[in-house]
């Protein structure tokens, strides 16, 4: 008996330690001299790695192909963060889970970066564009508490945040200071190019509705360059589920509108997208809201640039651009 509960106890030891050993490989030999900075969401660490450049080890505290909204903090992520020179996160609103760990992180040393700290967050009624099908009674219990956090999507919101994170590099290490402040100002610039990109490209589509099949991301990002949206989903809320009416009478909108495609959104199975474009008629297409990427799209090194290029085409697709 006591040879049994042995070994129960050493296999539920090791499945335990797993997580923890798997998250804290990248930390457990660091360089010295370098910068350990620990990132939330993808488009946090990409601009965190596009700043830092070789002066910095950047990481992702989201694995591979996980959803951000299911995720919650493993132990070996909380000793990641802990021994970190940088922790940056979206806000308390993306990852409501960041503040009771920061809370009890006893690193006083640990540079904290919000990267919404220094926008509006616009609110559920502000980013509701849509006026027809999607219009379900609103949770206002949800996690995002009413706000929107995805201001990632917007470039010029993007901008913004790259210039706190550089900012936060530069009070944590002033001796590399003008390197990465010269670093976020080409990196910005990239992204007045890509905002310059898809006010004009979206000028020349002839609709200006994106009929979106997931919970809406893009409030900042349609706001932005004069977009509609219809989506069955209550805003953005991520714990909202449409009922089978809001279902039916999407389906009954596309097929009295002029369009044949309906968007979806990343890491998640479509079945609401897919059920409405079946009864529609439509066709799926993807728009990336490039909160965490596949693993095989960290393997090939996609970068938020591409993702936003991507859906850019995409949207050229859905939207009638017509050069």
């Amino acid at each position: 008996m006591k040879k049994a509960i042995w070994i129960l106890l050493f296999g539920a030891g090791i499945y335990l330690c797993l997580p923890c050993c798997s998250s804290c490989k990248q930390s457990a030999q660091p360089t010295p001299g370098k910068l350990q900075v620990v990132t939330t969401l993808f488009p946090l660490y990409d601009f965190a790695r596009q700043i830092a450049g070789d002066k910095a080890e950047v990481s992702l505290l989201l694995p591979p192909g996980v959803e951000s909204h299911s995720f919650e903090p493993r132990p070996g992520d909380i000793v990641r963060i802990s021994k970190a020179d940088v922790f940056i996160y979206t806000g308390p609103l993306m990852e409501p889970w960041s503040q009771d760990i920061l809370k009890g992180i006893t690193n006083k040393e640990l540079t904290v970066i919000n990267a919404s700290a220094n926008i509006q967050l616009a609110n559920e009624e502000q980013q509701d564009h849509d006026h027809e099908a999607g219009e379900c009674t609103h949770d206002h219990e949800h996690e995002h508490g009413g706000q929107d956090p995805h201001i990632w999507v917007d470039p010029i919101l993007a901008q913004q945040i790259v210039s706190t994170i550089a900012d936060g590099f530069a009070a944590k290490d002033p001796a590399n200071k003008d390197y990465y402040l010269a670093n976020a100002k080409t990196y910005n610039e990239k992204l007045a190019a890509l905002d310059t990109q898809i006010r004009t490209t979206l000028e020349k589509c002839s609709k200006k509705t994106i009929v979106y099949g997931g919970h809406f991301a893009f409030g900042y990002f349609a706001r932005r360059y004069g977009l509609e949206h219809l989506s069955p989903y209550a805003g953005f809320s991520p714990n909202a589920e449409p009922t089978p009416r809001k279902i039916t009478e999407m389906i009954e909108t596309l097929k009295k509108a002029d369009t044949s495609y309906i968007y979806y959104e990343e890491l998640l199975e479509p079945r609401v997208a897919r059920i409405i474009a079946e009864g529609a008629g439509a066709k799926l297409l993807l728009l990336h809201g490039a909160h965490n990427i596949s693993k095989q799209e960290l393997d090939k090194g996609v970068t938020y640039l591409d993702i936003m290029g991507g859906n850019l085409e995409r949207l050229k697709l859905g939207l009638g651009y017509q050069d």
